[in-house]
């Protein structure tokens, strides 16, 4: 019974709360059971914290007993990435150099939207140091291993929230993108994972990586992900940005693809696809068009902006290394200060002439939007490859961008983009399907997401870990 109910959607647990066949206390121990069980195998939780979970679940099913529930997700255990502040929790973000003592007395805006509506904190979960890099390991927490093969990454940087979403340590979790960081480990590990819009989820604090930087959503079904959008994008006076209109990402799911003129581009024009990878998302898209989308293949037109993006990307990295004494970065994964310090000679005119890059960008996607409603890629060319690499063996390029050319031009451009998935490969590895969107459409693109999933659902397909 544990196992039926750990495999259980939000959506499908707030429906047992309601009519009284299951409650959140129960919800909770199929979670910690699951974590007990898997979390040694893959490290997807740094922290976890028993009994204020079961405390917080406790308190939930008596609001369902009496007062009713107090919000959209009451009773609901979520997973947090560790780089989101959380009342009463170290905060580490994967880092030696965080005084785990605290004091911990704030919430990050999604950690304070989600206890207004009654979650249950089910733990933190595993980064690498500082949200840095596109695979999940740190120095203080080790590696993370992709939940359908423990020898391959889960990707990054919110690979902890991944597998636990993947192997029913509860259903939603929260993650960070700021290259690729949601998406990325959304492809690896067969879950859904959903980049907003830049600023539609309020973040504080400020990211290190600036504009580049947004908080979503990882499920297990795209239903989930709006469900939880819904909650995310409340509005927060410390955030920096002004979060547009609120949507109802729930209802906006409905009305499937039908007429919506959809790009297909198999590669950006520069990316060279895995053969298994590209017939999976092509399979994909002739699904989208059976479902009545007008798609042609076309791109956006675009170069490869990496240069600009690893001026901006490790920038904010090393901006962010000059708040910690230089003689404790020793004690950092070398190859975070070995990327920051390439950067850190770079003038203010090159910082500039990037984001007059990023700029550009912006305008030739939203110009490509025009003819377009949705752009479709994969989320990733290549499948996960051995875990505690940050790039695959034999690369000549040690950094991740490398390998993530489908992920970080979106984070420029601030678009909104769901990693959604659409296939295995021979070995059993996930393959995602990205789903691209014009900035603030991020119910269109769910919606998409939507109707493929129904469609093509693999969601019946846990990694093979659960079955033990």
């Amino acid at each position: 019974m544990s196992d039926a109910i750990a495999d259980l959607t939000a959506t499908a647990l707030l429906r047992q709360y309601r009519n009284g066949t299951l409650s959140p206390v129960e919800a909770a121990e199929a979670a910690l059971e699951r974590i007990r069980r898997h979390n040694g195998a893959v490290n997807a939780f740094c922290l976890v914290d028993e009994e204020t979970t079961l405390a917080e679940a406790r308190r939930s099913e008596q609001r369902y007993r009496t007062t009713g529930p107090m919000g959209a997700l009451d009773g609901v255990p979520v997973a947090i990435k560790d780089v989101f502040m959380t009342r009463g929790w170290p905060n580490l973000k994967g880092s030696r150099t965080v005084d785990p003592a605290g004091p911990w007395k704030d919430d990050a805006p999604a950690v304070a939207a989600l206890r207004r509506h009654g979650f249950v904190p089910l733990g933190k979960t595993t980064t690498p140091e500082l949200g840095w890099k596109g695979v999940t390991d740190c120095p203080c927490h080790g590696v993370t291993g992709n939940p359908f093969d423990p020898t391959k990454t889960a990707g990054g940087s919110s690979g902890g929230s991944a597998a636990a979403v993947a192997l029913g340590m509860g259903p939603l979790a929260l993650g960070t993108d700021a290259g690729g960081s949601i998406r990325i480990p959304a492809g690896f590990s067969g879950i859904v994972g959903h980049k907003p819009t830049q600023g539609r989820v309020p973040i504080w604090p400020a990211s290190p990586f600036g504009q580049l930087a947004h908080p979503g959503p990882m499920t297990w079904t795209v239903e989930d992900t709006a469900l939880l959008m819904n909650v995310l994008t409340e509005p927060d006076a410390r955030d920096t940005t002004l979060p547009p209109t609120r949507t109802d990402y729930v209802a906006a799911l409905e009305g499937g693809v039908k007429d919506l003129r959809i790009a297909f581009s198999p590669d950006l024009g520069y990316v060279r696809v895995d053969p298994e990878i590209a017939d999976a998302v092509a399979r994909a898209v002739a699904v989208l068009e059976a479902l009545g989308a007008h798609v042609e293949e076309d791109g956006p037109g675009f170069g490869d902006p990496r240069e600009a993006f690893d001026l901006l990307f490790f920038g904010g990295a090393a901006n962010a290394l000059r708040a910690i004494p230089e003689e404790r970065h020793a004690e950092m994964d070398p190859a975070l200060v070995e990327a920051a310090g390439a950067v850190r000679n770079a003038s203010m005119l090159d910082y500039l002439g990037a984001m007059n890059q990023r700029a550009a960008l912006i305008e030739r996607t939203s110009r490509f939007h025009q003819r377009y409603d949705l752009l479709v890629t994969p989320t990733l060319p290549i499948p996960a490859f051995a875990a505690g690499s940050e790039v695959p063996e034999g690369s000549p390029d040690p950094r991740w961008p490398s390998w993530t050319p489908f992920t970080y031009p979106f984070n420029m451009t601030g678009q909104p983009a769901c990693s959604v998935p659409c296939g295995f490969t021979a070995a059993g590895l996930p393959i995602g399907l990205q789903i691209v969107g014009p900035r603030h459409a991020d119910g269109l693109v769910l919606r998409a997401a939507h109707a493929y999933q129904q469609a093509a659902p693999l969601t019946g397909r846990r990694p093979g870990l659960c079955e033990g």
